[in-house]
């Protein structure tokens, strides 16, 4: 049976406070049930409590509006069935089969930077980039909705590539992230798997994108990069000097992937 919505009175023996419950209606655009609420939170505690909850999940440091990131799509991507996020598990499997070479080895020809950044688990996960609702261009489009090739023309984004690269890769080479990584083929699932490998992720996506859109689109224009906690205010306030959007993710872990709490399992099983 499904599980059923919550109000305030029933949380409030918790000690959540109303702040806090209001911005997870906000986030959830509706009451939400206790296993939401339940993930957001233990997700919100393993962050510090640095930042509101909304915009921890929007990985900022101020408030934003709830419509920043909404889903913008094609009429037909929306006559395409969004998957769960448990349904996302097969997709990812699906992209990996016989394609181990470009899932740990290069994105789309290029070769992974050599990256002299220490990974550990607990680093911070973050986007650079445009929040991208296109997935047409995509081995996902490909291999798992059986599309047709529609190339996105990603010479209009050469300019905005070139800007992030040299912020990025300024930051970098101070020591404050490690190397950029564009997001290529098997989009933000597999590049956060050529970025971390062998250590896992455990990341958040936000609710305002399509699911797949969010984890499996190949749009150009968006790079991954992870740091320390200790450097998090150096990166997001330059970040806020050359006025680029970013998205926090999540974490690094051991070597096990999680999605919105789900677990996909072992990295190897990914990259073995």
């Amino acid at each position: 049976m499904a599980e059923q919505p919550i109000d305030f009175e029933q949380v409030e023996a918790l000690g959540i406070s109303r702040e806090a419950y209001d911005e997870v209606l906000d986030i959830v655009g509706r009451i939400p049930t206790m296993e939401e609420l339940s993930t957001l939170l233990a997700m919100w505690e393993s962050n510090g409590r640095q930042q509101s909850l909304y915009g921890w999940l929007r990985g900022q440091r101020h408030s934003v509006q709830r419509d920043e990131y909404l889903y913008t799509g094609s009429a037909d991507h929306r006559a395409i069935r969004e998957p769960r996020v448990k349904d996302c598990l097969d997709i990812a499997l699906q992209l990996v089969v016989d394609s181990e070479k470009w899932v740990v080895g290069s994105t789309r020809g290029q070769a992974l930077p050599t990256t002299h950044y220490p990974l550990s688990t607990g680093l911070l996960l973050y986007m650079v980039g445009n929040v991208s609702t296109e997935f047409a261009d995509s081995e996902y489009a490909r291999r798992c909705l059986h599309l047709v090739d529609q190339p996105m023309g990603a010479g209009g984004h050469d300019e905005d590539c070139q800007y992030i690269e040299l912020i990025l890769g300024a930051l970098a080479e101070a020591g404050v992230c490690s190397p950029t990584l564009p997001i290529g083929q098997g989009g933000l699932f597999c590049s956060l798997l050529r970025l971390v490998a062998p250590l896992g992720y455990d990341i958040l996506t936000p609710r305002e994108v399509r699911l797949d859109a969010f984890l499996f689109g190949e749009e150009a224009g968006r790079y991954l990069v992870a740091l320390d906690e200790g450097h998090d205010d150096q990166f997001l306030l330059k970040m806020d000097e050359a006025r680029l959007n970013c998205c926090f993710l999540g974490r690094t872990t051991k070597g096990r992937l999680l999605v919105d709490g789900y677990d996909f399992g072992p990295t190897s099983r990914y990259t073995a």
